[in-house]
């Protein structure tokens, strides 16, 4: 997904919920943290070890992008906090209003229309942080930590056939009546493709 969102990167993975961690903080010009099934306040080996790989990441000043799970991963990991969301699950298309515009939101617009599929949420800032985004229900929705790292709550990367499978999937988890809402806002317009810009103005004008 993340290939098609940005078809000029050269993308390596490294799974490392298996363990499979880069060698070196040199490996790459920026990194990127997808989501997950995980929460990142587990206490999971594999978690406990990107924790300590995004603080050392932080120290270098290396680039770095967090979408759901890896949003919360730097909120963790630096020093906030990650818990269950009041709301609840937050899902389908949420609006969110640009709230500390950035040179590298190229082509401006101050809101921007994404899709959620989450419980967790930041809930304390970690130190040296701005939030840059938000939403009624998620308050923390982008936000930049030190100089060379960003985390989105939100999927630029997720397509809404895969959304809605996964509504219709976790019905039961995430409640009939939040999901048949979430399943008439998909019909709504995304703007994925230019969070996806930003995302790679960010990219290259931290990475040298």
């Amino acid at each position: 997904m993340f290939s098609a969102l940005f078809p000029e990167a050269e993308i390596v993975a490294f799974d490392v919920c298996k363990g499979h961690f880069p060698d070196s903080t040199d490996n790459c010009d920026a990194y990127m943290c997808t989501g997950s099934k995980f929460s990142v306040y587990d206490e999971v080996d594999w978690i406990v070890d990107l924790q300590a790989f995004v603080r050392e990441l932080y120290a270098r000043e290396k680039v770095f992008v967090g979408v759901c799970f890896g949003h919360q991963m730097l909120g963790q990991a630096l020093g906030g906090q990650v818990e269950k969301a009041p709301v609840g699950w937050c899902v389908g298309r949420h609006t969110f209003e640009v709230i500390q515009p950035k040179p590298w939101m190229t082509h401006f617009q101050q809101e921007y229309n994404l899709l959620m599929m989450c419980q967790d949420q930041i809930v304390e800032l970690p130190p040296d942080s701005t939030v840059l985004a938000a939403t009624a229900d998620c308050p923390v929705g982008m936000v930049q930590v030190g100089p060379r790292m960003i985390g989105l709550q939100a999927h630029p990367e997720f397509p809404v056939a895969y959304v809605k499978g996964l509504l219709e999937e976790r019905a039961e988890r995430i409640g009939s009546k939040k999901v048949a809402m979430a399943l008439d806002s998909l019909a709504q317009p995304l703007d994925a493709g230019v969070v996806g810009m930003w995302i790679e103005n960010f990219i290259r004008s931290h990475k040298g």
